[in-house]
Order: C-alpha cells, then sequence, then structure tokens
C-alpha cells in the first residue's frame, strides 16, 4: 500500500486513511459512475472530496505500478504543480494505492471539496445565466493564464471546469478531473486553439470566446475564431462518427 499524504494535513492523516480503506460503506454518495465514484466526508468540520478509481485491467495494473504513475497519483502532483503555477484547482489532500500480487489494485484521491460550485456545462447551456457572457470571458482568461504557463489540459471540456461566485460579484474557477495534463513549457498557437476544440459547438460562444482571447493573446481575433472553430468541427465530426459506431455495436449486442 502507498498513501502519500499533503503535509498540511498530517493532523488527519491517520483519520482519512481509515476513510479511505472504508470508502465503500461510508461517506455520502456525490458521483457514482460506472468508471469512478466520488464521495463526500466530513472530518473536523471540513468536506473531503474522495475519488475512487476504477480497478485497472491486467494490462494496466503492471502499467500504474511498474511503468506510469496512477491516475490518482498524477491528480494529486498536477493539483500540486497547477496551485503552485497561480491555477485554480481543489486544493490536493493525499492519495491512495492498493496492490495485489500483480500490481495496481485500488487507487483513491482525496482534495478539497468546493462548495457552491456550478460547471461551466450550466453556462453553455443555459442562455438566460446570469452574467453569463461575462463568466465566459473570465473563463477565457482563466484558460489563457494556463497556456501562458505552458499548461495543456487534455481533458478540458465543459464538466471539468468548476466555478465559483464570489462575494464580489467575480468567479473563481477550478480545473478537476486532472489525470491527462501536459506541462510543455511553452504551447503554440494551434495547440493552444486545439485545446478549447471540446469546449463547446455554439458558434456566437465561439466568437466571444475568439474576442477575449484576442484582447489577451494579441493575435486577430478572425484568426483565432476560424481557428478555434476549424477544430471545433474537426472534434465534434469525430465524437459523433464515435457515438454512431458505438450505437451500431449497442444494437447488434441487444
Amino acid at each position: 500500500m502507498k498513501f502519500i499524504l499533503n503535509k498540511k494535513y498530517n493532523p488527519i492523516g491517520n483519520t482519512l486513511l481509515e476513510i479511505i480503506t472504508n470508502f465503500n460503506t461510508q461517506g455520502i454518495d456525490f458521483v457514482i459512475g460506472k468508471r469512478n465514484s466520488i464521495k463526500l466526508f466530513e472530518i473536523q468540520n471540513q468536506i473531503i472530496n474522495i475519488k475512487s478509481f476504477k480497478n485497472p485491467n491486467i494490462f494496466n495494473k503492471i502499467v500504474y505500478h511498474y511503468i506510469r504513475k496512477s491516475k490518482a497519483n498524477r491528480s494529486f502532483e498536477y493539483a500540486t504543480q497547477l496551485l503552485a503555477m497561480g491555477i485554480g484547482t481543489p486544493e490536493p489532500i493525499a492519495f491512495l494505492e492498493k496492490y495485489d500480487w500483480l500490481g495496481l489494485n485500488e487507487s483513491y484521491y482525496a482534495s478539497e471539496h468546493i462548495e457552491d460550485a456550478f460547471e461551466l456545462r450550466e453556462v453553455l447551456k443555459d442562455e438566460s445565466f446570469e452574467k453569463r457572457e461575462l463568466i465566459l470571458r473570465k473563463f477565457v482568461q482563466f484558460t489563457f493564464l494556463m497556456h501562458q504557463n505552458g499548461i495543456e489540459f487534455l481533458d478540458h471540456s465543459p464538466g471539468n471546469t468548476l466555478i465559483r461566485k464570489n462575494e464580489n460579484t467575480d468567479f473563481s474557477f477550478y480545473l478537476v478531473d486532472l489525470n491527462r495534463m501536459k506541462f510543455c513549457g511553452s504551447l503554440n498557437f494551434q495547440t493552444r486553439m486545439k485545446n478549447l476544440s471540446k469546449i463547446t459547438s455554439n458558434k456566437a460562444v465561439i466568437s466571444i470566446m475568439s474576442n477575449e482571447y484576442a484582447k489577451l493573446s494579441g493575435e486577430p481575433e478572425a484568426t483565432i475564431f476560424e481557428t478555434m472553430w476549424k477544430f471545433t468541427s474537426n472534434f465534434q465530426f469525430r465524437f459523433q462518427r464515435k457515438k454512431k459506431i458505438k450505437n451500431k455495436i449497442v444494437f447488434w449486442k441487444k
């Protein structure tokens, strides 16, 4: 077993380890998916968010033990790096890995739970969302800061950015689901635009995003829009094709 704890949380280390060990029988369900599950636990008046990753297949059991870091390990390390760079993400608390004779068997990632937050997805779906354009522009500013720090978030999608309204009417942004990231030092223009291709297929929203990114980067707004739209269209085409193939397979199995 491997248990790594953020030193700030040393006083609750033993309690946290016990909670993770009994993850299946304790806690409040937050997200229970086919692959991963998230539960909430309260420790000393703080809500802790604990993610249990799907048990890996035989191949990945070996890979995640001997070759590549586990998703839980990467989530912890990437969150630490993001915060050091001034990029919002829930504070990492700990990760735990359990092994059997073959390799990695179970893995868990514990982090701060961001309360009173909503997903970027909600803003994109609801055209009447309060201060929608302001939030979209703030999101672009947040993404631009990430890009300026050479960070390529490979799962940069509407469900992986949390937003919380602050008392001063400003907004804070937090990246979640962090296990697929690249810290490149610098990102070229094409990579930056491609990184925004999973956000939305709404041309009006892409127009707003392009306008804000142009203000920040100094690149021509038309070039940004055209490039962003090209990558978005390509992503949507691949996504829909994959969905059709999957539906055909499911239908055949029935």
